[in-house]
């Protein structure tokens, strides 16, 4: 058992409770993640969607989803954001950089932009790591690099799907065309790409008061609030704040 300077042993009693819920929790995320890897195959891709990308040169350019994969690297996980934001949304729209060209319908969601910002700077070590990662929007390539080059992304490789029927094919975008934030993995195999894994929790019920936590397990920044006293204020990210993007 550890102890830090100065505390009661109240607090030591409870917080050694607590480390066995933790501990619980521990257990049960990795049993989730040994009942996900043991899904069977998932139903192949019906078409090798085109998308609207940049090239290797820099470049826009056609490219379809089995370009998405790297060579040996036969696993893609792919963010769904809401850009065009929800036609419900209500909060500020970016008021500086090139985005705020944008009419306010047109504008990238705060919340898939707040988690994509912490996405970033994991892709490269998830590339080396051997996985492929790309996000895609159904507005124009030139907004998603526009966004991009607003907020300072180096890595993620962006995609549209204004073309395609992608979104509605996986769920990311409802029967009115409202986008729906959706993290989606694909694999490849000898038969082709399969669908492997969705957040479908973003579709289930939530218990009254709840937090829907759709891909809970990976947002950083709620993640952090939860490790503190506050928890997660009645607080919503936004494109910029002060006049700054992040802060």
């Amino acid at each position: 058992m550890i102890t830090f300077p100065n505390e009661s042993a109240r607090y030591r009693t409870a917080r050694e409770k607590l480390l066995q819920k933790e501990i619980e929790l521990r257990l049960v995320m990795e049993e989730v993640a040994v009942a996900r890897r043991a899904l069977p195959p998932g139903g192949l891709v019906p078409q090798d969607y085109v998308f609207d990308g940049l090239g290797a040169d820099g470049k826009p350019a056609k490219l379809k989803l089995s370009e998405l994969f790297a060579p040996d690297k036969d696993s893609l996980i792919l963010y769904n954001m809401m850009f065009p934001r929800h036609p419900q949304e209500t909060r500020e729209v970016a008021t500086s950089g090139d985005t705020a060209k944008l009419a306010r319908p047109d504008q990238p969601c705060p919340s898939c932009t707040a988690l994509l910002d912490q996405f970033d700077g994991a892709v490269g070590h998830l590339e080396v790591a051997g996985f492929n990662f790309a996000v895609v929007g159904k507005t124009a390539l030139e907004n998603l690099v526009t966004l991009g080059r607003d907020r300072g992304w180096r890595n993620m490789r962006l995609v549209s799907s204004a073309s395609n029927s992608f979104k509605r094919d996986y769920n990311a975008e409802d029967a009115a065309g409202a986008q729906i934030p959706l993290l989606s993995v694909f694999h490849r195999d000898a038969d082709g790409i399969r669908h492997f894994w969705s957040s479908e929790l973003g579709f289930a019920p939530t218990e009254p008061g709840q937090d829907p936590r759709a891909i809970g397990t990976c947002e950083i920044l709620w993640n952090l609030m939860d490790f503190t006293p506050e928890g997660r204020p009645n607080w919503h990210e936004q494109l910029q704040y002060g006049g700054g993007c992040c802060h």
